[in-house]
């Protein structure tokens, strides 16, 4: 195992010295798809931001995920061709510096996302080159060894689709199933989970219903409202929403309406890439890296449908993923192509987003992570 090498910026560090220091402020984690784990530095109050520290390693972090209670980050580590992984890296609240804890295989391939369930301290991470979910215990915040692998099989239309790809997995409000999105087969499938034994299964008499997607529409990842009635797909080929009604008794998602992201008479790629909903449940944010937007849907409270309020760039091309800060004041997008970590203020009110005009440059971000300095 080689060791993650610290390489400190220098003159951005001693920029956020001083008074600025004193902010409120959380650490903003971006990783990139080059090796590399950017520290940077999110002023709550004013949304400045800058880099502090860059560093270098042997993992692909394509996708960071902060412990919801520990000052611990998780990692992939996302190589094709390689067994995937899970590091866990202890974090400086004073400092932001990152100290490696422990490695984990998870028992697939090409680990791209992960989910904690706060409840039963467990981590799923989803396999995307081997079709794969794989779910961990996590023991005062290092995780262990595989619990359960369950791995499918499945293909669609695309030539991205010749195999099942998992790209995402999370755990429904009642803690009983694991909805997974899966590119590749179509399907968002839909597991038992035991809580006390941190174990997926299958082969239940009364097993719960997998949901058949759209031929060639993608999968990709899945969020639930704020009350647990409804669940929201984001697609990445076909780059749609899909809203879903979800019976926690049966483990079933009922389609209940599918929007497309794409603007009327867009001719290029399609690409839906990140889905979020607001810390009250009232609004949707999802990327269309497509078009370079972020756009914003408004909640029915009664139905949980969908109307769109706002399309917004997001100050950069190809916005591969975002998170919303813990404040809920800043939503910061990871903007692939132009190699800029940008932010955009939130008016919690009405959920609309506004530029902050504050960006930074990292090459081949993909992915950020928040942990409260």
């Amino acid at each position: 195992m080689s060791v993650f090498v610290l390489l400190l910026a220098a003159a951005p560090y001693a920029s956020a010295a001083g008074p600025a220091q004193d902010a409120p402020h959380e650490w903003v984690y971006v990783g990139t798809q080059d090796h590399r784990i950017e520290t940077l530095r999110l002023n709550t109050s004013s949304g400045e931001l800058a880099v502090v520290s860059s560093s270098v390693g042997d993992i692909r972090a394509t996708w960071l995920m902060a412990h919801p209670r520990l000052p611990v980050l998780y990692a992939v580590d996302d190589q094709s061709k390689k067994s995937g992984s899970v590091t866990a890296f202890g974090v400086n609240r004073e400092t932001g510096d990152l100290r490696r804890l422990a490695v984990v295989a998870t028992k697939g391939i090409g680990t791209t996302h992960l989910t904690f369930d706060a409840s039963s301290d467990t981590i799923l991470a989803a396999n995307y080159n081997s079709g794969s979910v794989s779910s961990l215990a996590v023991r005062e915040g290092e995780p262990q060894a595989p619990a359960s692998t369950i791995t499918e099989r499945g293909s669609g239309p695309n030539k991205r689709q010749m195999s099942a790809h998992a790209h995402d997995a999370v755990v429904d409000p009642s803690g009983r199933y694991v909805l997974a999105p899966d590119l590749g087969a179509d399907r968002v499938f839909v597991y038992r989970f035991d809580r006390s034994t941190h174990t997926l299964s299958t082969n239940d008499a009364n097993s719960p219903h997998d949901f058949v997607a759209p031929f060639g529409s993608g999968p990709r990842h899945i969020v639930f409202g704020a009350d647990g009635r409804f669940a929201y797909l984001v697609t990445e080929l076909s780059a749609d929403v899909m809203v879903f009604r979800w019976d926690a008794r049966q483990g079933r998602l009922t389609l209940a309406q599918s929007l497309p992201i794409s603007t009327a008479g867009f001719a290029g790629v399609k690409s839906g890439a990140e889905i979020t909903v607001s810390g009250d449940g009232h609004f949707v944010y999802v990327a269309n890296r497509g078009e370079n937007h972020i756009v914003v849907y408004r909640v029915d409270a009664v139905s949980g449908t969908l109307s769109e309020i706002q399309r917004v760039a997001s100050d950069g091309s190809k916005p591969w993923s975002f998170g919303i800060d813990t404040t809920g004041r800043w939503l910061v997008v990871a903007n692939q192509e132009s190699g800029t970590v940008n932010v955009l203020a939130i008016d919690r009110k009405s959920g609309l987003l506004k530029s902050a005009g504050r960006s930074v440059k990292v090459e081949r971000a993909v992915t950020v992570a928040f942990v409260v300095g």
